[in-house]
């Protein structure tokens, strides 16, 4: 009777191994699932995610900011009318009005017509009643001095454009950043939703084994001890079960909040969806680190921002150094040319006309010249925080591409133990049908067995997440 038993639980647990504890049974879809791959949850990051979108607000932010500095460049109307009059005595009455044309380069073109009339004018108002007391005028202010190279408003638009670069760097960083911990989030739901198959499997074996053993006890044909001994391993692999449910239900609703529709809606991840682990063309290699680093070096966003940065302050101290100079302007003005009130052409340049020179400058300069100090101060600064990011990116991308390659072998024996494990159980079952092994033994072993699968499993994550990690150390998004 007792061989009896011993080779049913034997067919029954080949027939579990058969089924339930190779890796391709365990990876296999099923019918009632549907396959969620890593790049289906990065299409729904990308294109849906709050971070995403935000990121992408980033350049509409840059885009105003530079339409902002332009406006400093827009043409420009100014008006001025003064009255006045006592006692029913008309003193003057002045009426200026102007169009100028701020320009990139260093000079400023402006047009305009004046209207002054009055008993008490002041004379350098005047204008004659030849064209009804009006006057045309058209020149341009040249800075000679402070303002040839630079000034606020070139700087200003400068710095705009610099800015656009910087958000483009930032939302790379933002957009690299939410890819990494979606990532891992993803690989910590394969696992535990593989983990929990297994545990499910080997919670169903055990369960078949002891409702076997129960009957066979109830029939006289087994022991009460083997009955207990396939009771406790019942139990302990339900509570392990239980406990791998709990954290599969708990990666899932992790990564739920990385889910939203197109319409900005957050979405649930079903039961049905099952992740897949699509063999890649990821191949470590010396070769392969090199090309990161240089990557890193020429496109990091970070790296990319402080360099921007560096040319932001190098703005600074241009415009400070222009500071240093003294204040020459030019300013000339034709007077009714080429066309007077009347619409008529003249090309009397050579007596009608306005002519000034503005000159002014800061005796000590120290204002000037500590603003400049600064922007150099900056600048070194600066330069020094990029020296150490880029150090501390090429050390990240090593140390990473190490515990990588120290993985590899690691995920290549763990593999080899699951092997070997499996053929010593296959081993205490042959001896059991040869009378020379027990259920203790078998049960130590499907233990052994479980315990290196799950690890197993682990490291197949893990091993996801490094690569990850690795080309987002290099500033990447390519995360596959």
């Amino acid at each position: 009777m007792i061989a009896r038993i011993y080779c049913l639980i034997i067919v029954l647990l080949k027939a579990a191994a058969a089924v339930g504890q190779s890796a391709d049974s365990l990876f296999a879809i099923r019918d009632s699932s549907k396959i969620f791959t890593i790049e289906n949850f990065y299409e729904l990051l990308v294109r849906n995610h709050p971070t995403a979108r935000q990121a992408a607000l980033l350049s509409d932010v840059a885009q105003q900011e530079i339409r902002l500095a332009r406006g400093n460049f827009d043409p420009k109307i100014e008006s001025q009318f003064l009255t006045k009059s006592l006692k029913g005595k008309e003193y003057y009455e002045i009426f200026n009005g102007t169009l100028k044309f701020p320009t990139a380069i260093p000079f400023d073109p402006s047009i305009g017509i004046e209207q002054n009339t009055g008993a008490y004018l002041n004379p350098e108002r005047y204008i004659d009643d030849q064209f009804n007391n009006q006057q045309f005028y058209a020149g341009i202010s040249l800075p000679l001095g402070r303002g040839l190279f630079t000034d606020e408003r070139r700087a200003a638009l400068k710095q705009a454009e610099l800015f656009k670069s910087m958000t483009e760097a930032e939302k790379v960083k933002i957009i690299n950043k939410l890819l990494l911990d979606a990532t891992k989030t993803y690989w910590d739901w394969y696992y535990t939703y593989y983990h929990y198959q297994l545990l499910n499997r080997s919670y169903s074996i055990a369960d078949e084994i002891f409702r076997r053993a129960k009957m066979n006890y109830t029939l006289g044909e087994a022991s009460e001890v083997d009955t207990i001994q396939a009771g406790i391993t019942r139990q302990q692999r339900l509570v392990e079960q239980q406990e791998a449910l709990v954290t599969f239900q708990n990666a899932g609703v992790q990564l739920s909040t990385m889910l939203w529709d197109s319409l900005g809606n957050p979405l649930e991840l079903g039961a049905q969806w099952q992740p897949v682990l699509i063999p890649d063309q990821f191949v470590l290699s010396q070769e392969m680190l090199q090309g990161l680093a240089d990557n890193a070096r020429l496109n990091h966003p970070d790296l990319n921002k402080l360099e921007i940065k560096i040319q932001q302050h190098e703005v600074e101290r241009k415009l400070a150094a222009e500071y240093l100079k003294p204040q020459l302007n030019l300013n000339y003005y034709a007077l009714n040319q080429p066309l007077n009130p009347n619409g008529e052409f003249s090309t009397d340049f050579q007596d009608n006309y306005k002519l000034g020179v503005d000159f002014s400058m800061p005796i000590f300069l120290r204002k000037e010249r500590s603003k400049l100090a600064l922007a150099k101060l900056k600048i070194n600064n600066t330069k020094l925080e990029l020296s150490l990011a880029e150090r501390e990116i090429i050390n990240s991308i090593t140390l990473t591409y190490n515990k990588l390659s120290s993985l590899q072998p690691i995920l290549a024996n763990q593999y080899a133990m699951v092997l070997a494990y499996q053929r010593l159980v296959d081993a205490e079952l042959l001896n059991l049908s040869l009378g020379e092994s027990d259920l203790f033994k078998i049960n130590v072993q499907q233990e052994k067995l479980l315990n290196a699968q799950g690890k197993w499993l682990k490291l197949l994550a893990e091993n996801e997440k490094l690569k990850a990690q690795l080309y987002w150390a290099a500033g990447t998004s390519r995360l596959r």
